[in-house]
């Protein structure tokens, strides 16, 4: 999955964390396309705007100065909280093709369950209606979607809920708008690999 190359600022603070070390600006943002959360560090002299829609790709940036790392949901301030579902449905009204497209194109995930039964509020009944729909032609908006699959009141507001759940840590594992958490590294002969845990080898002698 490819890295994020435009962000959301969620939360602005000019002098930084009150339990950092240091007292530096830093912001905490939202990725455009996978939804990753990030800290960041701007610029001397630049100060960033809530819901500001800034570049933090690996070409040059303007108001970015560091990537400090991606961070989780909890790590998220109050007011990063508070801005959330906001800024997720305007990232999703910037981009509306995708998330229709994700009516039209979602798939299986299991022989018994559906990528659309992911969405709150979204049954198997729905789920077996929006596809005998999307049979006869593809849905074109969320709008379109209320309309032929009744049950659906509100799509746009499901896939809110789906990324916040996502980004919160879903229960049944499954990433379909979020990038999913990096996995720990683990050792394995040769160095660090995915399979085997470091062994706690006891401290050496001499």
């Amino acid at each position: 999955m490819a890295a994020e190359e435009y962000a959301y600022v969620l939360d602005y603070l000019p002098t930084g964390k009150s339990s950092a070390a240091t007292s530096e600006p830093l912001a905490q943002v939202i990725g455009q396309d996978h939804f990753t959360l990030l800290e960041v560090t701007p610029k001397p002299g630049i100060t960033l705007t809530i819901g500001e829609k800034i570049y933090v790709g690996k070409e040059t940036r303007e108001k970015v100065e560091l990537i400090k790392g991606r961070i989780a949901h909890k790590d998220l301030t109050s007011v990063a909280l508070s801005d959330l579902e906001e800024i997720i449905e305007k990232i999703i009204d910037q981009n509306s093709e995708k998330y229709i497209g994700f009516f039209n194109t979602s798939k299986s995930i299991s022989l018994i369950r559906h990528q659309l039964e992911l969405l709150p509020g979204l049954g198997k009944k729905h789920m077996l209606l929006a596809l005998d729909e999307r049979e006869k032609k593809p849905f074109e908006n969320f709008e379109d979607v209320t309309k032929r699959v009744p049950g659906i009141k509100e799509p746009k507001k499901s896939i809110i809920k789906r990324i916040v759940e996502e980004l919160e840590g879903p229960l049944d594992k499954h990433y379909i708008f979020v990038r999913a958490p990096s996995e720990p590294k683990q050792f394995h002969t040769g160095g660090y690999n995915r399979g085997f845990t470091r062994p706690n080898y006891p401290p050496r002698k001499y």
